[in-house]
């Protein structure tokens, strides 16, 4: 099932430089993304082969497998991963060679954290099928925009989880979702499927939501709103 533009986005970092990949990562899952780091190019097939990622932020020069042949081996293979090259190298030769490439986008180091953060978001609008910016139900309004949630007028006080499992839910109108799915969706690759994550989540999030109940579980099956 496709992703919808304002729905919960999965990001894979692909950068050597451990202490800039993890800055870029933290500042990622503060703007609501859930994403993964990898700091070479073989790892970053490896995920990018187990996992659905919408964009991955790339640097050119990866070891052990070069960030210019990731980008090749994604494009001969159709992914729908979008591609933000990152580079120390700046010339116009050097951008023009990254988007020959296949690369959807290029920024050069150093950048500007809100510039990347935009890039990475107008990348995802690129492949998303348009969807309302605020979603509603039972008395829940949801501003994936501002990131801001209220219930009958009152203003929630949500983690990012705690808002990205209920953007999922309201994205399903209605319908059931797998506590596996909201794994794969709102968490990252290190999250164990066994820690009980998304139950203490759920549980978090229903304290907050107050009463009436709004979330309804089924045992073996997921949650619904």
């Amino acid at each position: 099932m496709q992703r919808e533009m304002n729905a919960i986005m999965r990001v894979l970092v692909a950068e050597d430089e451990e202490v800039l990949a993890e800055l870029v990562a933290t500042g990622l899952r503060r703007a609501g993304f859930a994403v993964d780091t990898v700091y070479s190019g073989d790892a970053a097939l490896a995920y990018l082969g187990l996992h659905d990622y919408d964009v991955v932020v790339l640097d050119r020069d990866l070891p052990r497998v070069h960030g210019d042949e990731v980008t090749r081996r994604l494009v001969a293979a159709g992914s729908r991963t979008r591609i933000l090259m990152l580079t120390a190298a700046g010339s116009m030769e050097d951008r023009v060679s990254g988007l020959d490439l296949g690369a959807d986008d290029y920024l050069p180091k150093p950048f500007e954290f809100p510039e990347l953060i935009s890039r990475v978001r107008a990348l995802r609008r690129r492949s998303a099928r348009p969807t309302p910016p605020v979603l509603e139900r039972s008395g829940l309004v949801l501003d994936t925009v501002r990131r801001t949630a209220t219930r009958d007028g009152v203003a929630l006080d949500l983690s990012p989880k705690e808002f990205a499992v209920l953007q999922i839910l309201l994205e399903a109108d209605g319908a059931m979702v797998s506590a596996e799915e909201l794994l794969e969706r709102a968490w990252d690759a290190n999250a164990d499927p066994f820690t009980g994550a998304v139950r203490v989540a759920m549980s978090k999030l229903r304290g907050k939501l107050g009463e009436p109940a709004l979330i309804r579980t089924e045992q073996g099956v997921g949650y619904a709103l």
